[in-house]
């Protein structure tokens, strides 16, 4: 289980990610207007897909899973990925105070992601959550790769989409567990409620993004084809009947170049 998560650690293009902090940055004004950097009225805003987070609510709802199910491991893989994701978050600022600007604190969609979580005990919940907010964040990234021409940037997207494909196996692979241990009723309730939470989180994800995904050539009619895929390509995961043998998935869009 920790497996598609330890190795992300030794890859090297983390050493080449480094190297790239050494040069400095370089985004025109026009790049970042079309990005979303400004809202109305010319105020500072960070279009950067939330990535920042101590983990302790995951961390406590993991532990209280782990404890039901007796896999204590379980919380030292939680461990991992919240690291990873704090990565992301150093990475991004880290570049956010090389351009010059200010740090967002958040913004009302990582906002109200917040309050989700913090309201949120449930290992189910967070799991289905956090698939498709990676889902989302893989979109996002790739589109901002493809927008921009600055080398630094776009090593920081390179080096979250490759973390975000072991994310989404990983909480993948936990979904299964937890929805093979379901009753047909209690599946087909849960199904219904996966499908509500895709359906609204993905809608506010495009209507807090859009500029910087239209950027990278993402469209409205692009993104939601990419994002159902992505989640139909989960639910066929979960329904695998042997959840301790490899799955054939769908094959994924190749992604970065």
């Amino acid at each position: 289980m920790m497996r598609c998560l330890k190795k992300n650690h030794h890859d090297p293009h983390l050493a080449l990610l480094e190297k790239s902090f050494s040069a400095q940055p370089h985004l025109s004004t026009n790049q970042l207007e079309r990005a979303g950097w400004f809202n109305e009225g010319r105020k500072r805003k960070n279009p950067l897909f939330p990535e920042t987070s101590d983990g302790k609510h995951l961390l406590a709802a993991a532990r209280k899973y782990a404890l039901s199910i007796q896999d204590y491991e379980y919380v030292d893989a939680v461990k991992l990925f919240i690291k990873e994701e704090q990565k992301h978050g150093n990475n991004l600022g880290r570049y956010i105070d090389l351009l010059g600007e200010k740090r967002a604190a958040s913004d009302w969609g990582d906002t109200l992601f917040r309050k989700m979580r913090y309201l949120n005990t449930s290992m189910e919940l967070w799991t289905i959550t956090v698939i498709i907010v990676e889902s989302a964040a893989q979109v996002f990234y790739q589109a901002l790769h493809d927008a921009s021409h600055c080398k630094l940037l776009r090593s920081i997207c390179t080096d979250i989409l490759i973390d975000e494909a072991h994310h989404i196996k990983f909480q993948n692979e936990r979904l299964a567990v937890i929805f093979q241990q379901k009753g047909f009723y209690r599946k087909a309730m849960s199904l219904l409620f996966y499908s509500f939470l895709f359906f609204g989180t993905i809608h506010a994800i495009w209507f807090g993004h859009k500029k910087a995904l239209k950027a990278g050539g993402v469209n409205k009619k692009e993104f939601m084809r990419q994002m159902y895929f992505k989640f139909f390509n989960t639910l066929k995961f979960v329904h695998a009947r042997d959840v301790s043998q490899p799955v054939e998935l769908l094959p994924t869009p190749a992604l970065i170049s």
